[in-house]
Order: structure tokens, then C-alpha cells, then sequence
């Protein structure tokens, strides 16, 4: 497959939610009618949501065809070697127009064991926030498992948890284990390990259009909840035109890249490397090729391509794993 090896895009996954809404159309031109779109899943492996590229001589073909064809030159040996076939993360924009459930995700340890998967450990860039928008991540002092379930039963969980109000390029890292939720108003980028683990705790106590509300796992969930206090605020320098490292952990690294002027990249070969385009345009120049991106798009560099030139005006999250 060498010879073919180019940046590659994929035809969204656009999935409707209670919560969601239309500013992934409006915001960051993804195509759909609905008032109450909450998710486009932008790189995906999941099980029944595999990605499927939409540019370029292999349109078509699923992200799982290519990777089992030429696992080297897709994923790069580092990741072939810790993952083996498997494309390890999960990209997205979420468009949160009601509050999300408080929820909790399972770490890699505990999902293996109830659900053969990889855990969900997660970071949000916050792309756009309507004026007091908040999120709520952890708790606002290290709890009990006694005080937590006392206050869940007696309608008062949000009252130990950590609310934040958001602007426009916050970053939370939110290790498994860390209770959370979107508030209304934010849209963000999303970057997390491939799993669709969620164990939700508390859903304001709305129902659906058929007056069901959304069904809880608060026993599976204390196994998975961390209630000790926890900073998830990351700080990251903006120098143009170069990786400004925002979170480097085990599962991927994020960097941040204000594009004002064409530069190169090398890359070694170990990895892939994906860029969300949160604001501008941008350009990738590869094999005498140029593609062309704007803000809402996500871009997969095969581990094959090695060498190629960025330009533009744009602000990208940088990721792939180290």
C-alpha cells in the first residue's frame, strides 16, 4: 500500500443524543438535519462504528481493512507493538445544548475484566462556550464511598462535585475513574481511548420522548470511581509553528500547534499521528500533493508518511502515541 499513503479523512459518525444539538452543523460544517445531534465520531474503531475514508484513492475502505492490510505503515511499530491491530483511540466533537449525565468511566484493569475493553481514559479542548458555561469534573474535596452514596440517594450528588466554568481553549484531562459531566453550552474536541464504557450516575431525571429516563449503573460504578480531589486543568504554552506538549500519558499524547506559516514535520515511523483543526485553515504538503483543511476536520497521518510540510492560519491539536 506504500505508494498509496496520504493524509486521510473519514465520513463522520454522527450520532443523535438527548442533549445534543446543532452546532456541529453550525460551528464546524458537519452534515445533518437534526435539532439534536450530540456527537460526530470523527475516528472510529468501535465495534458496528468503524470509520470509512472519505478522500482519496482508498474511499470506501474501513480504517480496519487498511490497518489489517498494512498495520506498519497505518498504526507504526510502537503501536503495533503495544496494541497490536487494534487503532487505540477514539476522536470526536461533542455538542453539549443540555447537560450531559454525571457519569464515570472504567480503567483499563476493570474494563478487561467485566467487559473485554480498553478503559476510557479522556481529554476535552473546549472549542466554543455560551456565557457561564460550566463543566463538572471530580470531586470539590476527596470524598467516602459512604458520603457519596448518601448523597446520591438523598438527590444532593452535586453537592460534593467540582463544577469549573469554561472558556474557549481550556484543556481537562480526565483519568479513568474521575466522575464528570458536560455542561450545556460547550462544544469540545474529545480525544480518549477506543471504548464506549460508560457507567452513568445521575440524569437530572429526564426521560425520553417515550417518558423513560436513561437507565443508571451505580453499582457497577463504584469499583470505577477515584474519590480522591484532583487537579484536570492542564496549562500548555501557544509558541506558533511548533508541538506545545498539553497531555502526555500512557494511552496518547496532545499537543497544541498555532499555525501562522509553512514549516516541516518528521516523524519517525513509531506512530500515526491525527490533527483536529479547532479554528483557521490549514494545509498538509505531502509528495508533491497539498490537502486542505478547516476548522472541524480530522486528519489521520499514516505512520508511513514521514516527512511533510504544515501551512496555514489555524490552531490543531497534534496527537499520536509515544
Amino acid at each position: 500500500m506504500h505508494k498509496e499513503l496520504y493524509p486521510l479523512q473519514f465520513n463522520p459518525i454522527l450520532k443523535e443524543r438527548i442533549w445534543g444539538g446543532e452546532k456541529l452543523r453550525t460551528h464546524l460544517n458537519k452534515s445533518f438535519t437534526s435539532i439534536n445531534t450530540g456527537e460526530s465520531w470523527e475516528i472510529s474503531t468501535v465495534p458496528g462504528d468503524v470509520s470509512v475514508v472519505s478522500n482519496g484513492s482508498l474511499k470506501g475502505k474501513k480504517l480496519t481493512e487498511l490497518i489489517t492490510a498494512s498495520p506498519v505503515e497505518i498504526l507504526g511499530s510502537l503501536v503495533l507493538d503495544r496494541y497490536g491491530v487494534e487503532f487505540p483511540l477514539l476522536f470526536k466533537f461533542l455538542d453539549a445544548k443540555e447537560d450531559l449525565s454525571i457519569q464515570v468511566h472504567p480503567n483499563d484493569v476493570l474494563a478487561k475484566k467485566r467487559h473485554n475493553s480498553l478503559g476510557k481514559t479522556e481529554m476535552w479542548y473546549v472549542m466554543q462556550a455560551d456565557t457561564k458555561a460550566e463543566i463538572i469534573v471530580g470531586f470539590k474535596e476527596t470524598a467516602t464511598q459512604e458520603e457519596y452514596l448518601e448523597k446520591l440517594k438523598a438527590n444532593k450528588l452535586l453537592s460534593i462535585l467540582k463544577p469549573i466554568p469554561v472558556q474557549v481553549g481550556d484543556v481537562y484531562f480526565l483519568d479513568a475513574g474521575t466522575v464528570h459531566a458536560i455542561g450545556r453550552g460547550i462544544l469540545i474536541a474529545e480525544i480518549q481511548q477506543t471504548s464506549d464504557l460508560t457507567y452513568r450516575l445521575y440524569d437530572f431525571d429526564r426521560t425520553d420522548a417515550h417518558g423513560n429516563k436513561r437507565e443508571l449503573a451505580i453499582d457497577l460504578a463504584l469499583e470505577a470511581i477515584n474519590f480522591q480531589k484532583q487537579e484536570t486543568q492542564k496549562m500548555y504554552s501557544k509558541e506558533p509553528n511548533q508541538s506545545n506538549l498539553i497531555v502526555d500519558c500512557p494511552h496518547f499524547t496532545t499537543n497544541f500547534i498555532p499555525i501562522t506559516k509553512s514549516f516541516e514535520v518528521n516523524k519517525t515511523g513509531d506512530t500515526f499521528t491525527v490533527y483536529m483543526c479547532v479554528d483557521g485553515n490549514f494545509s498538509i504538503d505531502v509528495n508533491e500533493m497539498q490537502f486542505n483543511y478547516q476548522k472541524g476536520d480530522t486528519v489521520l497521518i499514516p505512520a508511513g508518511i514521514k516527512n511533510y510540510f504544515l501551512s496555514g492560519n489555524a490552531l490543531i491539536l497534534e496527537i499520536y502515541i509515544s
